[in-house]
């Protein structure tokens, strides 16, 4: 009889387990061959925690876990840890606490702000690259996040005024067993493409060829995830890689502010193809940023995310000109975490390795795409989004619904 019970009991709790999954979103990333089933143990063991109790050191702490994090559980995990940090704007969307961005603020308009206690930083170098006329706030008097901008829009009812929002990578972040071995070259020539992710790690060996430059900090840091999606971007090549470094090793990292002096870097260094292999809300200063790297000519290729296909557009791969890709496995099924929408171009495979190794997510699938756009496009010039996308849809092999598939969108692109 006790036997049956445990036996009734761990029946219940395997059913308990599966309705979750079903209700809840799909996982950020699933690690092994069973696909996102929790760890159900034997009763009075109880379920493993899947967000991390010890403080986050890195980016890469966020993703740590028998099963991977979806970006709400990352958000929890940065708030538990930096409370004093990490705040939530009125959507959820997770900002640093006492920062705020303004876009087109008068002299006057400038001095009425620094009348409330807030500091203004000088102008950024995208200002003067990108045109933007943003600057970054910063509350001295420590008030909540919704007094401070309910004073900032009295200040300046003119003037814009959004969050310094955290952006978040769209992949599992440990990866050492993945990105070991070197990679054959294939023999193209050399080329330069952009990442825009953690720190770039130059001695693995799968970026022994790759000559990288760097930008973001003042001390070099690596990031598993950023090097994971560096060695799919270069795949062997001796290629020229400009690594932009959001997190600089701090789990609060991937302010807004980074990512659009990221893009105002690439732009200066003309570099034609960006990879972004990370996922956030709509921000009006990263949306014009965007807008005006499109117009300069260059190609950004973004990953979806893995909030599943229930989930709303993230950003930047939802604005108009980007190139977002969802992730598939190795039979070409789209993974169930993957994002879905208008905002899918393209997918390509979001898994590296196999078995207990096996890492997935549409972080790894982006940068194949941007390879295969770097391929078609040396410089930055007019028009080349939408010429690169169509030459991408010429090349694609179609999967799902005939046209564009809102999980698949125009195909599927391989390395």
């Amino acid at each position: 009889m006790p036997l049956r019970r445990s036996s009734t009991m761990l029946v219940t709790l395997l059913a308990i387990a599966l309705a979750t999954m079903s209700a809840a979103p799909a996982q950020a990333q699933v690690l092994g061959p069973v696909q996102g089933l929790p760890n159900v143990q034997v009763p009075g063991v109880g379920l493993p925690g899947v967000v991390p109790a010890s403080p986050l050191r890195s980016v890469d702490d966020l993703l740590r876990g028998p099963l991977a994090l979806t970006r709400k559980l990352q958000i929890d995990a940065l708030r538990r840890s930096e409370p004093r940090r990490v705040d939530l704007d009125p959507h959820g969307a997770p900002i640093l606490r006492g920062e705020f961005l303004a876009i087109g603020l008068s002299d006057a308009q400038l001095d009425a702000v620094r009348a409330l206690g807030v500091n203004v930083d000088r102008a950024t170098p995208a200002d003067a690259t990108l045109g933007l006329d943003f600057v970054v706030l910063h509350d001295t008097r420590r008030r909540s996040t919704a007094r401070a901008m309910r004073a900032l829009q009295r200040a300046a009812p003119d003037a814009t005024f959004t969050y310094q929002h955290l952006y978040l990578p769209a992949g599992h972040a440990d990866v050492a067993n993945a990105t070991s071995a070197a990679t054959p070259s294939s023999g193209a020539p050399a080329r330069r493409v952009g990442l825009v992710d953690g720190g770039v790690d130059p001695a693995d060996p799968a970026l022994a060829r790759a000559r990288i430059e760097r930008h973001g900090c003042r001390t070099a840091t690596v990031s598993r995830h950023g090097t994971a999606v560096a060695a799919r971007l270069v795949e062997g090549d001796p290629d020229t890689l400009y690594a932009a470094d959001l997190w600089c090793g701090d789990a609060v990292g991937g302010a807004t502010s980074n990512l659009v002096d990221a893009l105002a870097w690439m732009a200066r260094e003309h570099v034609a193809v960006i990879n972004i292999s990370l996922v956030g809300p709509d921000n009006p200063v990263l949306a014009r940023a965007v807008q005006a790297m499109i117009a300069r000519g260059h190609v950004l290729v973004s990953a979806v995310g893995n909030d599943g296909p229930a989930a709303p557009p993230l950003f930047p791969a939802a604005y108009p000109g980007v190139i977002g890709v969802s992730g598939v496995d190795a039979r070409d099924r789209v993974l169930p975490e993957s994002g879905s929408g208008e905002q899918v171009d393209f997918c390509a495979s979001g898994v590296v390795g196999s078995g207990r190794n096996a890492l997935r997510g549409t972080s790894f699938a982006a940068p194949i795409v941007a390879r295969k756009a770097a391929q078609l496009l040396d410089a930055p010039r007019e028009g080349a989004a939408a010429q690169v996308q169509q030459q991408l849809i010429d090349a694609a092999r179609p999967l799902g619904a005939p046209g564009h598939d809102p999980r698949y969108g125009y195909g599927l692109l391989s390395p």
